[in-house]
């Protein structure tokens, strides 16, 4: 029997990506797309290239189902859930930040949602707080040598697409502002550091230092971060800790060509290329925002939760044109 799903947020960037991949997942069934703003509305009319994907109406009222997605803005989910408290056995899938950092809220403990490092305890939670976008590109291409305890100060540089900054229109997000124009923002003081930090300080024995420089892009999706850190390792040995290390993540690939941004579009992978030079190495990784950095993610979750292939319904190619 498939399970049921309910999105709210459905009429957002996340939200909407949901309905693209949950649409046709053989496991699940699409029964409930909240949204306080476009109730009433199809969700094909907000994005006409779900006409022929999914017809279902954007609502306001609540429906029983067995597995919840909150695409809410930040600190939004957790007003929802004191509200509206759902029973024990709905597994809940938060995208928003409200649970990275503390993941206790009432009876639920929200479990980290990074598979690579978390796959035993997704698969036992009722509660996933889903990773933010640059904490995911960020960590995969740093865990490895988190490991190794090879981190003390890390320096990195990202750069996302327009759909990172959410629906709501900002000055930045205008096209005559982002088209042909590239930015810094929240220089050294981006929200995910201090997510990124949690995970990285729990795998290195000593305090590592991220200074984080995020660029804003001019396209819609997509992510491309480059951290640089001392090593002495030869090159062919950092490789093999890399490969080691994923090996069991099927959505984790380590090349030793060079990448680039397309390679990851509308697929749920990160690519990761490392670079040497004397010293110093430069680990590059690359997602889609939209998947690998949040919806591709928590379907991802929500099959491990629920004992399911991890690629089950996210056989997705990458947008090479």
């Amino acid at each position: 029997m498939k399970k049921s799903v309910g999105i709210i947020g459905a009429n957002g960037y996340t939200g909407s990506e949901l309905v693209r991949l949950l649409a046709f997942h053989p496991n699940v069934e699409l029964r409930l797309l909240y949204s306080r703003s476009n109730a009433g509305i199809k969700i094909s009319d907000l994005y006409p290239d779900l006409e022929s994907v999914c017809d279902l109406v954007l609502e306001n009222t609540l429906r029983p189902v067995d597995i919840l997605f909150l695409c809410l803005p930040h600190t939004e989910s957790a007003k929802w859930l004191a509200k509206r408290p759902a029973d024990t056995d709905v597994l809940i899938i938060d995208l928003g930040n409200d649970f990275r950092l503390s993941g206790y809220f009432g009876d639920r403990e929200f479990i980290y949602g990074l598979p690579e490092i978390n796959f035993s305890k997704i698969n036992q939670a009722n509660s996933i707080a889903n990773p933010g976008c640059f904490a995911t590109a960020i960590q995969l291409g740093l865990l490895p040598l988190a490991k190794e305890n090879l981190l003390k100060e890390v320096y990195t540089t990202g750069i996302t697409g327009s759909t990172g900054a959410g629906q709501s229109l900002q000055p930045t997000t205008h096209f005559t502002w982002r088209n042909d124009n590239i930015s810094a923002y929240k220089t050294l003081n981006h929200q995910h550091v201090d997510e990124i930090l949690k995970q990285i300080n729990s795998l290195n024995n000593q305090e590592v230092e991220l200074n984080f420089v995020p660029w804003r892009g001019d396209f819609a999706r997509g992510i491309f971060t480059s951290s640089v850190i001392g090593c002495d390792w030869e090159l062919e040995k950092i490789y093999s800790l890399y490969k080691d290390f994923y090996k069991d993540s099927p959505f984790v690939k380590v090349s030793k060509k060079p990448i680039d941004m397309k390679q990851v579009i509308n697929t749920n992978f990160c690519v990761i290329s490392i670079e040497k030079q004397g010293n110093k190495i430069a680990i590059h990784s690359t997602i889609d925002n939209l998947l690998k950095g949040a919806s591709g993610q928590a379907v991802q979750n929500m099959n491990i939760a629920n004992g399911w292939a991890q690629g089950l319904g996210l056989n997705l190619k990458p947008l090479a044109f």
